[in-house]
């Protein structure tokens, strides 16, 4: 089939996000005006599947470089000749590590990413489903008491699940604090702006949102915790059931999403590649806050635990670093 514009049917599937797109052939090249129709359909309903796509990793990196710049993930398990794209093989032997949390991916990040996407290649006969948030929805269902005092407050971003994958020895201590200097707390606004809708989003996630700016930990706990139970109202949500050669891609800037680990022992195998982002906008100004506290997670008493293959890479890191000078 060749792509054309004309043929693409954007069909909504969730109340507040996700939407189906029919008519596109991820196996053939995609053209300026069929892509402009994909993007259009992205940013309207922040989350869009393609079904029956038996695409290649370089055809899913080729398609994903349509959205942007590739990024690689420091600690996930990457593929050794392409660093851009993630494999998540999980089985008995390999349990899946810290995805089953509401989260928007690499929050820890200055510039977090702009959309994530997934192609499915072994799907389990039960379970292994992915359940996705519209955080735009969710900041809509805030009352507008709570509205107004989140205005302009900022949060304090940690890299906190994947210190787990350090252990208690002198080398693993040193591989943390080279990541701890390359990837420091960063602070986003609790409530972002969209960059193209324009849209006020909900920007904090339990998995890597720490305290919030200028609070005290009880009153920062608790106000992270109120917000965070906006990604569970099932009204913002949309589950997606996968399906072999499914194509799922997301808009991370105005969602968070959960894996659902309910179908161990059985296989689940999706390669995942991220774009890039840019700096978290505000939708408000800053609130004045005080100064910044930390609030380390700590070292786990073994290092020997699995981690669904998450590894600090910082040879990778480095290699990749000394690449660009």
């Amino acid at each position: 089939m060749t792509n054309s514009a004309k043929n693409v049917k954007v069909i909504q599937k969730g109340a507040h996000l996700g939407a189906e797109i029919q008519g596109v052939d991820l196996t053939q090249p995609v053209d300026a005006a069929t892509f402009k129709v994909i993007e259009d359909a992205f940013v309207e309903h922040e989350l869009i599947v393609f079904l029956n796509q038996p695409i290649t990793s370089e055809q899913q990196i080729e398609f994903a470089k349509k959205f942007g710049e590739l990024s690689v993930h420091p600690f996930s398990p990457n593929s050794d000749d392409t660093p851009e794209l993630i494999m998540f093989d999980n089985d008995a032997d390999n349990p899946p590590f810290s995805t089953d949390c509401w989260h928007s991916d690499e929050t820890f990040r200055a510039d977090p990413p702009k959309a994530t996407m997934l192609h499915g290649l072994v799907i389990p006969e039960v379970g292994g489903d992915t359940m996705f948030a519209s955080m735009t929805s969710a900041y809509e269902g805030l009352s507008d008491r709570m509205k107004n005092f989140i205005t302009g407050l900022e949060c304090v971003h940690d890299f906190k699940p994947f210190r787990a994958l350090f252990g208690n020895d002198a080398k693993s201590k040193e591989d943390l604090r080279y990541f701890e200097d390359r990837y420091p707390t960063v602070t986003h606004p609790v409530v972002s702006k969209h960059p193209i809708s324009g849209k006020p989003v909900l920007f904090v996630n339990p998995q890597f949102s720490i305290k919030i700016k200028g609070m005290s930990e009880v009153e920062s706990r608790s106000l992270l915790d109120q917000l965070f139970e906006q990604s569970k109202i099932p009204e913002f949500q949309y589950r997606h059931h996968w399906a072999v050669d499914t194509v799922v891609v997301w808009d991370n800037r105005s969602t968070q999403h959960y894996a659902v680990h309910d179908y161990f022992p059985q296989r689940r195998k999706l390669d995942r590649v991220t774009i890039k982002g840019e700096n978290i906008l505000s939708y408000f100004d800053a609130a004045d806050s005080k100064a910044i506290q930390n609030n380390k997670s700590p070292l786990p008493d073994d290092p020997k635990v699995k981690h669904g293959g998450h590894v600090p890479k910082r040879q990778l890191e480095r290699s990749l670093e000394k690449a660009k000078n």
